[in-house]
């Protein structure tokens, strides 16, 4: 039973998760009419902020697992927001009045730029989410790995 119930739980995260992308890209369709190619980049970003921000503090403080994971959170918002701001200003308003293919182009070639430079940061290095608490199938206390201390990740 606890594992079906902890199904449930994962279900409805990753289908949150799916919802919240899924209505990003509705929203930025809708308002400027552009298929955003990169907003799949701003999410993965805003996700190896919270792993950064998540691994650090899981790593060096005593703090509550629920206030880690509100400040990995609070750290990749602003990022992906600042993120989204300079990639509208820079690389879309300049294409408001051209032909629909170049803001297409442009939004394939900020993905690709937000991929690499994502691996230039980040590296190309499997990365798990470090766990914030104990569960019934772990013997050790999370986290304990000096992998994630060591900033490899």
């Amino acid at each position: 039973m606890d594992i079906f119930l902890q199904q449930v739980v994962n279900g409805l995260t990753l289908g949150s998760i799916y919802a919240v992308v899924a209505l990003g890209y509705t929203m930025v369709y809708g308002i400027i009419q552009l298929i955003n190619f990169a907003h799949g980049e701003v999410v993965m970003v805003g996700a190896m902020v919270a792993l950064a921000t998540i691994a650090t503090l899981a790593g060096s403080t005593a703090l509550p697992p629920a206030v880690v994971v509100f400040a990995g959170v609070a750290c990749a918002v602003p990022v992906c927001m600042v993120l989204g701001f300079v990639m509208e200003r820079v690389a879309y308003r300049p294409l408001r009045g051209a032909p629909r293919l170049a803001p297409l182009i442009t939004a394939i070639g900020l993905s690709i730029i937000l991929q690499h430079v994502a691996l230039l940061i980040w590296a190309a290095v499997r990365c798990r989410f470090p766990r914030s608490w104990r569960t019934p199938y772990s013997s050790s206390p999370a986290p304990t790995s000096a992998w994630y201390r060591s900033g490899s990740c």
